[in-house]
C-alpha cells in the first residue's frame, strides 16, 4: 500500500504532497494505492485497515467486484462513496504476471489480455485497487515519488498536481487511454500482413485459423471500447446530477471542466473503436477480394477447358462418324481419304482458333486476378494514372482534344 496526502499550500495557490499526514494542516484530500495482493487472502482485515485510515466501509458486494478479476467494465453510486471498474488492455510494457498459479486468471481471449483497476472516489477519499505491475500507475506514482524529492514550494512544477479525488482519478484514466492511442501503428500493420498475405497470389492461403484469431481479437477490442465508453458515459451522468457528490469540499474543479475532461477520454476510446473497425473492415475486404480473385481464376479455367472442348468436339464428331461399324462409307477404303479427313479435321482447328481469337477468347495475353495480384509484389511504384493507358479511354481523351480544337477554331472565326 502506498499513501499519499495532498496539501493546499499556506502561501501560495498550489497543491504540494506529502507521504504522511501532517499535524497542523487538514489534507485536501488522501490517494491510497493497493495492489491486489493486499485484498486477497485478507480481504476483512483490508476492510478494517481502510476503515482505520479513511472511515470508509465499502459494500459487500463492491468488494467481490474489486477482487474479481473477470468483472466487466462498472460504475456504481452509493451514498458515501463511487465505485468505477475500469478495465485496460495489458502492454508489452506492464509487468503484469498473466499465468498466476492461483485459480484467478485474467480476462484473455485471442492473445489479448485485459486487467481491471477499481477506483473508489469520495470528496476527500481516493482509493485505488490495481495488479501489481500497471504500468500506467506505477509511472504516475513514480512521478508523485519524484515530485516528493522537491520543496514544497516547487511540487506544481512542471505540472500542477491534481487538487480533488475526482481529477486524480480522470489523470490515470487519461494515461490508460492515451497508452490505447499507440496500438493503432501495430494493430495497422498486422492488418497490412493479412492484406499481402491473402492478395499474394503466389501460394495457397492456409493460415486462415490465424486470421480467424486476430479478427476475434478486433472484436474483443470493439466490445472493450464499448464497455470504456458506457461506463465514461455513467461517470458523466454522475458529474452532471450529482457534482457535489464528488467534488472536493474545499477546493475543485468547475463541472463544465471536469465534464470536458470525460468527453475527452470518451472521445479517445472512440477513435480506437472507429480504427479497430475500418480495419476490421479492410480485413474482410481483402478476404472477399481473395475469394473473388479464386473465382475469377476458377471462371479462367473453366472458359479455357471450354474453349478446349469446344476446339475437339468436331473432330470428335468427325472420328466418330467414320469409327463406326457399317461396310460401306463414303470414303473408307479411298487410299487418301485419311489425308483429307486429316485436313478437314486441322481445317476445322485453325477455323475455330481463329474465331476464338477474334471474338477476344484466346490469344490476347491477358493475366488472371491471380497473376496480377502476384505481379504487385515486384511493382515499387503504383501508377495513380493507370487507367489513361486504357484503350477506351484513350479513344474517348484524344476524341475530347478534337472537339475542343474545332470549338477553339469556331470562336477564333467568330
Amino acid at each position: 500500500m502506498q499513501s499519499y496526502y495532498f496539501y493546499q499550500h499556506p502561501t501560495g495557490q498550489h497543491i504540494f504532497v506529502q507521504k504522511t499526514a501532517l499535524e497542523h494542516q487538514d489534507a485536501e484530500f488522501i490517494w491510497l494505492d493497493f495492489t491486489r495482493e493486499d485484498l486477497v487472502n485478507r480481504a476483512e482485515h483490508w476492510q478494517q485497515e481502510l476503515y482505520q485510515l479513511t472511515q470508509l466501509w465499502v459494500n459487500e458486494y463492491h468488494l467481490r467486484d474489486i477482487l474479481n478479476l473477470e468483472h466487466p467494465c462498472a460504475f456504481d453510486a452509493l451514498d458515501d462513496y463511487d465505485l468505477l471498474i475500469f478495465r485496460k488492455l495489458i502492454t508489452p510494457d506492464d509487468q503484469i504476471k498473466l499465468d498466476t498459479p492461483s485459480k484467478e486468471k485474467h480476462d484473455r481471449l485471442f492473445g489479448l489480455a485485459t486487467t481491471p483497476i477499481s477506483f473508489l472516489m469520495t470528496p476527500q477519499i481516493l482509493v485505488t485497487v490495481r495488479e501489481q505491475g500497471n504500468k500506467e500507475i506505477e509511472s504516475y506514482v513514480q512521478r508523485i515519488e519524484t515530485v516528493l524529492t522537491r520543496p514544497i514550494e516547487e511540487h506544481h512544477k512542471p505540472r500542477k498536481l491534481p487538487i480533488t479525488p475526482l481529477d486524480l482519478a480522470l489523470r490515470l484514466l487519461n494515461t490508460m487511454v492515451d497508452g490505447y492511442l499507440d496500438l493503432r501503428v501495430p494493430l495497422t500493420r498486422r492488418v497490412e500482413f493479412w492484406q499481402q498475405e491473402l492478395l499474394q497470389g503466389h501460394r495457397r492461403f492456409t493460415k486462415w485459423h490465424q486470421l480467424l484469431q486476430e479478427n476475434m481479437a478486433f472484436q474483443q477490442i470493439e466490445n472493450l471500447c464499448e464497455e470504456q465508453i458506457e461506463v465514461l458515459q455513467e461517470l458523466r451522468d454522475e458529474i452532471v446530477d450529482n457534482y457535489s457528490h464528488l467534488k472536493g469540499k474545499k477546493r475543485s474543479e468547475k463541472q463544465d471542466i471536469m465534464l470536458l475532461r470525460v468527453d475527452d477520454l470518451s472521445s479517445h476510446v472512440e477513435r480506437i473503436q472507429k480504427h479497430t473497425t475500418r480495419l476490421r473492415s479492410a480485413v474482410q475486404a481483402a478476404i472477399d477480394l481473395h475469394f473473388s480473385a479464386i473465382a475469377n481464376q476458377t471462371n479462367e479455367n473453366m472458359r479455357i477447358l471450354a474453349i478446349i472442348t469446344a476446339i475437339f468436339a468436331p473432330l470428335t464428331l468427325l472420328t466418330g462418324v467414320y469409327g463406326m461399324n457399317f461396310e460401306f462409307i463414303p470414303g473408307l477404303k479411298s487410299p487418301t481419304g485419311f489425308w483429307i479427313m486429316l485436313a478437314i479435321m486441322l481445317m476445322t482447328t485453325l477455323i475455330l482458333i481463329y474465331y476464338f481469337y477474334r471474338r477476344h477468347l484466346v490469344g490476347r495475353g491477358e493475366k488472371s486476378v491471380i497473376d496480377m495480384l502476384a505481379q504487385q509484389q515486384t511493382d515499387q511504384h503504383v501508377n495513380l494514372l493507370w487507367f489513361m493507358d486504357y484503350e477506351p479511354i484513350k479513344q474517348t481523351v484524344s476524341g475530347t482534344k478534337k472537339t475542343l480544337k474545332e470549338i477553339e477554331k469556331l470562336a477564333v472565326k467568330k
